[in-house]
Protein backbone atom coordinates (compact mmCIF):
# COMPACT_ATOMS: atom_id res chain seq x y z
CA UNK A 1 0.00 0.00 0.00
CA UNK A 2 1.38 3.26 -0.61
CA UNK A 3 0.61 7.05 -0.39
CA UNK A 4 1.65 9.58 -3.01
CA UNK A 5 1.62 12.73 -1.10
CA UNK A 6 2.09 16.07 -3.04
CA UNK A 7 3.01 18.94 -0.81
CA UNK A 8 3.28 22.55 -1.52
CA UNK A 9 2.46 25.99 -0.78
CA UNK A 10 -1.48 27.03 -1.09
CA UNK A 11 -2.08 28.12 -4.89
CA UNK A 12 0.87 25.51 -5.84
CA UNK A 13 -1.56 23.35 -7.84
CA UNK A 14 -1.74 20.60 -5.60
CA UNK A 15 -5.37 19.38 -5.75
CA UNK A 16 -5.78 20.52 -9.48
CA UNK A 17 -2.41 18.00 -10.47
CA UNK A 18 -3.97 15.09 -7.81
CA UNK A 19 -7.17 14.60 -9.75
CA UNK A 20 -5.11 14.26 -13.24
CA UNK A 21 -2.48 12.22 -11.40
CA UNK A 22 -5.29 9.60 -10.69
CA UNK A 23 -6.01 9.01 -14.07
CA UNK A 24 -2.36 8.48 -14.70
CA UNK A 25 -1.46 5.54 -11.54
CA UNK A 26 -3.10 2.34 -12.16
CA UNK A 27 -5.29 1.27 -9.34
CA UNK A 28 -5.07 4.85 -7.73
CA UNK A 29 -7.20 7.42 -5.45
CA UNK A 30 -7.82 10.54 -5.05
CA UNK A 31 -8.00 11.07 -0.44
CA UNK A 32 -8.26 15.05 0.08
CA UNK A 33 -7.42 15.94 3.72
CA UNK A 34 -8.91 18.96 3.37
CA UNK A 35 -12.68 16.37 3.68
CA UNK A 36 -11.71 15.48 7.17
CA UNK A 37 -10.78 18.89 8.14
CA UNK A 38 -14.82 19.95 7.18
CA UNK A 39 -16.19 17.21 8.63
CA UNK A 40 -14.46 18.28 12.05
CA UNK A 41 -16.65 21.52 11.92
CA UNK A 42 -19.80 19.13 12.53
CA UNK A 43 -17.70 17.38 15.14
CA UNK A 44 -16.28 19.34 17.26
CA UNK A 45 -17.61 22.21 19.63
CA UNK A 46 -17.55 25.46 18.03
CA UNK A 47 -15.03 26.65 21.00
CA UNK A 48 -12.86 24.12 20.39
CA UNK A 49 -12.52 25.00 16.86
CA UNK A 50 -12.03 28.83 17.46
CA UNK A 51 -8.73 27.63 19.57
CA UNK A 52 -7.08 26.89 16.65
CA UNK A 53 -6.26 28.48 13.41
CA UNK A 54 -6.18 25.63 11.46
CA UNK A 55 -7.02 22.32 11.49
CA UNK A 56 -3.63 20.91 11.24
CA UNK A 57 -2.82 21.94 14.99
CA UNK A 58 -5.48 19.86 16.04
CA UNK A 59 -4.60 16.55 17.14
CA UNK A 60 -7.89 15.31 16.26
CA UNK A 61 -7.05 16.24 12.58
CA UNK A 62 -3.64 14.52 12.55
CA UNK A 63 -5.11 10.86 13.66
CA UNK A 64 -8.08 11.15 11.43
CA UNK A 65 -5.72 11.84 8.39
CA UNK A 66 -3.87 8.85 9.19
CA UNK A 67 -6.45 6.62 10.11
CA UNK A 68 -8.74 7.56 6.80
CA UNK A 69 -5.97 7.13 4.83
CA UNK A 70 -5.13 3.30 5.99
CA UNK A 71 -8.81 2.85 6.09
CA UNK A 72 -9.10 3.98 2.06
CA UNK A 73 -5.92 1.96 1.53
CA UNK A 74 -7.74 -1.78 3.50
CA UNK A 75 -10.65 -0.96 1.23
CA UNK A 76 -9.60 0.10 -1.86
CA UNK A 77 -6.12 -1.33 -2.08
CA UNK A 78 -3.30 0.48 -4.63
CA UNK A 79 -2.20 3.96 -4.46
CA UNK A 80 -3.60 6.81 -2.35
CA UNK A 81 -3.00 10.36 -3.74
CA UNK A 82 -3.15 12.72 -1.13
CA UNK A 83 -2.83 16.18 -2.21
CA UNK A 84 -2.16 18.50 1.35
CA UNK A 85 -0.08 21.31 2.45
CA UNK A 86 2.42 20.35 5.25
CA UNK A 87 4.86 23.30 6.29
CA UNK A 88 5.21 22.10 9.91
CA UNK A 89 7.78 19.22 10.46
CA UNK A 90 6.53 17.80 13.48
CA UNK A 91 2.87 17.13 11.42
CA UNK A 92 4.63 15.71 8.71
CA UNK A 93 6.59 13.62 10.50
CA UNK A 94 3.69 12.64 12.80
CA UNK A 95 1.37 11.90 9.67
CA UNK A 96 4.32 10.19 8.03
CA UNK A 97 5.07 8.44 11.00
CA UNK A 98 1.41 7.13 11.62
CA UNK A 99 1.65 5.85 7.98
CA UNK A 100 4.75 4.23 8.41
CA UNK A 101 3.41 2.23 11.14
CA UNK A 102 0.78 0.60 9.16
CA UNK A 103 3.38 -0.63 6.63
CA UNK A 104 2.36 2.25 4.51
CA UNK A 105 4.99 3.28 2.11
CA UNK A 106 4.89 7.27 1.83
CA UNK A 107 6.32 9.01 -1.72
CA UNK A 108 7.00 12.87 -0.74
CA UNK A 109 6.69 15.42 -3.49
CA UNK A 110 6.82 19.34 -3.46
CA UNK A 111 5.26 20.83 -6.25
CA UNK A 112 7.54 24.24 -6.29
CA UNK A 113 7.18 26.83 -8.39
CA UNK A 114 8.89 30.03 -8.32
CA UNK A 115 7.26 32.60 -6.03
CA UNK A 116 6.13 35.01 -8.34
CA UNK A 117 4.06 32.16 -10.48
CA UNK A 118 2.99 31.33 -7.50
CA UNK A 119 1.70 34.70 -6.18
CA UNK A 120 0.38 34.98 -9.91
CA UNK A 121 -1.57 32.10 -9.60
CA UNK A 122 -2.88 32.82 -5.99
CA UNK A 123 -4.44 36.55 -7.91
CA UNK A 124 -5.79 34.66 -10.33
CA UNK A 125 -7.04 31.50 -8.79
CA UNK A 126 -10.90 31.03 -8.83
CA UNK A 127 -12.62 30.72 -5.83
CA UNK A 128 -16.36 29.60 -5.07
CA UNK A 129 -18.72 32.83 -3.76
CA UNK A 130 -20.20 30.38 -1.47
CA UNK A 131 -17.17 29.77 0.84
CA UNK A 132 -17.75 31.14 4.24
CA UNK A 133 -14.13 32.43 4.71
CA UNK A 134 -15.23 34.60 1.95
CA UNK A 135 -12.85 35.47 -1.02
CA UNK A 136 -10.60 37.92 0.17
CA UNK A 137 -9.36 36.16 3.28
CA UNK A 138 -9.26 32.98 1.50
CA UNK A 139 -6.91 34.53 -1.08
CA UNK A 140 -4.99 36.12 1.99
CA UNK A 141 -4.46 32.95 3.65
CA UNK A 142 -2.55 31.83 0.49
CA UNK A 143 -0.50 34.69 0.69
CA UNK A 144 0.14 34.24 4.03
CA UNK A 145 1.40 30.54 4.49
CA UNK A 146 3.70 31.65 1.67
CA UNK A 147 6.73 32.86 4.11
CA UNK A 148 6.24 29.50 6.22
CA UNK A 149 6.62 27.47 3.29
CA UNK A 150 9.97 29.51 2.02
CA UNK A 151 11.05 28.84 5.24
CA UNK A 152 10.09 25.12 5.47
CA UNK A 153 11.52 24.60 1.94
CA UNK A 154 15.16 26.20 3.11
CA UNK A 155 15.34 23.67 5.91
CA UNK A 156 13.42 20.37 6.00
CA UNK A 157 10.88 20.32 3.45
CA UNK A 158 13.31 19.07 0.79
CA UNK A 159 15.17 16.23 2.67
CA UNK A 160 12.62 13.31 2.25
CA UNK A 161 10.80 15.11 -0.51
CA UNK A 162 10.73 15.07 -4.68
CA UNK A 163 11.04 18.35 -6.08
CA UNK A 164 9.05 19.33 -8.99
CA UNK A 165 9.35 22.92 -10.48
CA UNK A 166 5.87 23.39 -12.21
CA UNK A 167 6.65 26.99 -13.01
CA UNK A 168 6.26 26.27 -16.75
CA UNK A 169 3.67 23.34 -16.24
CA UNK A 170 -0.27 22.93 -16.37
CA UNK A 171 -1.50 20.65 -13.77
CA UNK A 172 -2.08 17.73 -16.61
CA UNK A 173 1.78 18.62 -17.62
CA UNK A 174 2.65 18.24 -13.47
CA UNK A 175 1.13 14.85 -13.31
CA UNK A 176 2.77 13.18 -16.14
CA UNK A 177 6.05 14.30 -15.00
CA UNK A 178 4.79 12.93 -11.02
CA UNK A 179 3.55 9.46 -12.81
CA UNK A 180 7.07 8.92 -14.62
CA UNK A 181 8.70 9.83 -11.75
CA UNK A 182 6.80 7.28 -9.40
CA UNK A 183 6.99 4.91 -12.06
CA UNK A 184 10.73 4.75 -12.79
CA UNK A 185 11.66 4.75 -8.87
CA UNK A 186 12.97 8.23 -8.64
CA UNK A 187 10.66 8.94 -6.11
CA UNK A 188 11.98 7.32 -2.77
CA UNK A 189 9.56 6.07 0.12
CA UNK A 190 10.31 8.44 2.90
CA UNK A 191 12.84 7.14 5.81
CA UNK A 192 10.53 7.00 8.75
CA UNK A 193 10.75 4.43 11.44
CA UNK A 194 8.09 2.43 11.60
CA UNK A 195 7.06 1.47 14.87
CA UNK A 196 3.72 -0.22 14.87
CA UNK A 197 1.21 0.80 17.20
CA UNK A 198 0.57 -1.60 20.22
CA UNK A 199 -2.63 -4.03 20.31
CA UNK A 200 -2.23 -4.51 24.28
CA UNK A 201 -0.89 -3.13 27.16
CA UNK A 202 2.83 -3.00 27.04
CA UNK A 203 6.08 -2.88 28.93
CA UNK A 204 8.57 0.10 28.04
CA UNK A 205 11.70 0.63 29.22
CA UNK A 206 13.52 4.38 29.71
CA UNK A 207 17.09 5.50 30.46
CA UNK A 208 17.53 8.44 32.56
CA UNK A 209 21.32 10.11 31.62
CA UNK A 210 22.87 13.09 32.40
CA UNK A 211 25.76 15.19 32.17
CA UNK A 212 28.57 16.58 34.05
CA UNK A 213 25.83 18.79 35.66
CA UNK A 214 23.08 16.75 36.43
CA UNK A 215 21.09 17.70 33.35
CA UNK A 216 18.67 15.20 32.21
CA UNK A 217 18.92 13.87 28.11
CA UNK A 218 15.52 14.04 26.46
CA UNK A 219 15.15 13.13 22.60
CA UNK A 220 12.69 14.51 20.73
CA UNK A 221 11.17 11.18 18.31
CA UNK A 222 10.13 12.34 14.33
CA UNK A 223 7.34 8.79 15.21
CA UNK A 224 5.50 11.06 18.15
CA UNK A 225 4.69 14.32 19.05
CA UNK A 226 6.50 15.19 22.15
CA UNK A 227 9.82 14.76 24.25
CA UNK A 228 11.00 11.48 25.43
CA UNK A 229 13.22 9.65 27.48
CA UNK A 230 15.77 7.43 25.10
CA UNK A 231 14.02 3.86 25.45
CA UNK A 232 11.05 1.99 24.19
CA UNK A 233 8.82 -0.93 24.20
CA UNK A 234 10.10 -4.06 25.70
CA UNK A 235 10.00 -6.52 23.20
CA UNK A 236 8.95 -10.32 23.48
CA UNK A 237 11.02 -12.28 26.19
CA UNK A 238 13.69 -9.35 26.56
CA UNK A 239 14.55 -8.15 30.23
CA UNK A 240 13.29 -4.74 31.03
CA UNK A 241 16.66 -3.05 31.95
CA UNK A 242 18.47 -5.10 29.12
CA UNK A 243 16.09 -3.20 26.77
CA UNK A 244 16.49 0.09 27.74
CA UNK A 245 20.17 -0.41 27.27
CA UNK A 246 19.57 -1.50 23.56
CA UNK A 247 17.17 1.43 22.99
CA UNK A 248 19.99 4.08 24.15
CA UNK A 249 22.60 1.96 21.86
CA UNK A 250 20.40 2.36 19.02
CA UNK A 251 18.87 5.66 19.34
CA UNK A 252 22.11 7.24 20.96
CA UNK A 253 24.92 5.41 19.79
CA UNK A 254 26.12 5.55 23.63
CA UNK A 255 26.70 1.80 24.77
CA UNK A 256 26.13 1.00 28.86
CA UNK A 257 28.79 -1.41 30.26
CA UNK A 258 26.41 -1.98 33.15
CA UNK A 259 22.94 -2.67 34.03
CA UNK A 260 21.14 0.35 34.82
CA UNK A 261 19.34 0.71 38.55
CA UNK A 262 15.62 1.01 38.28
CA UNK A 263 13.91 4.02 39.84
CA UNK A 264 10.50 3.91 39.16
CA UNK A 265 7.55 1.40 38.17
CA UNK A 266 4.81 3.65 36.31
CA UNK A 267 1.24 1.70 35.91
CA UNK A 268 0.43 4.06 32.71
CA UNK A 269 -4.31 3.88 32.76
CA UNK A 270 -5.29 3.10 29.23
CA UNK A 271 -6.47 6.35 27.36
CA UNK A 272 -8.21 5.29 24.25
CA UNK A 273 -7.18 4.70 21.82
CA UNK A 274 -4.06 3.81 23.86
CA UNK A 275 -3.81 1.03 25.76
CA UNK A 276 -1.11 2.10 28.39
CA UNK A 277 0.77 -0.46 30.62
CA UNK A 278 3.81 -0.38 32.40
CA UNK A 279 6.46 2.25 32.37
CA UNK A 280 9.74 1.72 33.86
CA UNK A 281 12.61 4.05 33.90
CA UNK A 282 15.95 2.91 34.86
CA UNK A 283 19.09 5.18 35.72
CA UNK A 284 22.16 4.93 33.29
CA UNK A 285 24.52 6.89 35.37
CA UNK A 286 26.14 10.39 34.53
CA UNK A 287 27.88 10.72 31.31
CA UNK A 288 31.46 12.74 30.64
CA UNK A 289 32.13 15.53 28.15
CA UNK A 290 33.60 12.92 25.69
CA UNK A 291 30.36 10.76 25.69
CA UNK A 292 28.09 13.33 25.60
CA UNK A 293 30.18 14.62 22.63
CA UNK A 294 29.66 10.84 20.82
CA UNK A 295 25.41 11.12 20.74
CA UNK A 296 24.60 10.48 17.52
CA UNK A 297 21.10 11.08 16.13
CA UNK A 298 20.08 7.92 13.38
CA UNK A 299 17.79 10.12 11.05
CA UNK A 300 14.78 8.54 10.93
CA UNK A 301 14.17 7.92 14.39
CA UNK A 302 14.69 10.99 16.32
CA UNK A 303 15.01 15.03 15.32
CA UNK A 304 16.56 16.04 18.22
CA UNK A 305 18.39 15.73 21.50
CA UNK A 306 19.11 18.35 24.97
CA UNK A 307 20.23 17.79 27.98
CA UNK A 308 17.71 19.83 30.20
CA UNK A 309 17.14 20.86 33.74
CA UNK A 310 14.08 19.65 36.03
CA UNK A 311 11.92 23.04 35.68
CA UNK A 312 12.94 22.52 31.44
CA UNK A 313 11.70 19.34 31.41
CA UNK A 314 8.63 20.37 32.59
CA UNK A 315 8.26 22.72 29.45
CA UNK A 316 9.06 19.93 27.23
CA UNK A 317 7.25 16.68 28.61
CA UNK A 318 3.91 15.80 28.33
CA UNK A 319 1.92 15.85 32.26
CA UNK A 320 2.50 12.34 32.98
CA UNK A 321 5.56 11.64 31.59
CA UNK A 322 6.97 14.78 33.73
CA UNK A 323 5.75 13.38 37.15
CA UNK A 324 7.17 10.55 36.10
CA UNK A 325 10.88 12.10 35.55
CA UNK A 326 10.14 13.98 38.85
CA UNK A 327 9.68 10.95 41.01
CA UNK A 328 12.45 9.18 39.19
CA UNK A 329 14.69 11.95 40.14
CA UNK A 330 13.48 11.75 43.71
CA UNK A 331 14.67 8.16 44.01
CA UNK A 332 17.20 8.78 42.36
CA UNK A 333 18.16 11.10 45.26
CA UNK A 334 16.93 8.65 48.35
CA UNK A 335 18.64 5.14 46.55
CA UNK A 336 15.25 4.00 46.63
CA UNK A 337 12.81 2.94 43.58
CA UNK A 338 9.30 4.01 43.99
CA UNK A 339 6.17 2.47 42.11
CA UNK A 340 4.01 5.13 40.81
CA UNK A 341 0.47 4.66 39.08
CA UNK A 342 -0.46 7.18 36.40
CA UNK A 343 2.79 9.03 37.71
CA UNK A 344 1.79 9.29 41.33
CA UNK A 345 3.33 7.47 44.20
CA UNK A 346 1.64 4.75 46.02
CA UNK A 347 2.29 2.36 48.80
Amino acid sequence: MTVVWINGAFGAGKTATARELIELIPNSTLFDPEVVGGALTHLLPPKRLAEVGDFQDLPIWRRLVIDTAAALLTELGGTLVVPMTLLRQEYRDEIFGGLAARRITVQHLVLAPAETILRERIAGREIPPDLPDGEIRVRQRSYDHIEPYRTALASWLTADAHLVDTSALTPYETAVRIAEAVAAGAVPACDIVQTPEPTAETVAAGVLLFDDQDRVLLVDPTYKPGWEFPGGVVEPGEAPARAGMREVAEETGIELDDVPRLLVVDWEQPVPPGYGGLRLLFDGGRLDAAEAGRLLLPGPELREWRFVSEEEAAELLPPVRYERLRWALRARERGAALYLEAGIPVG
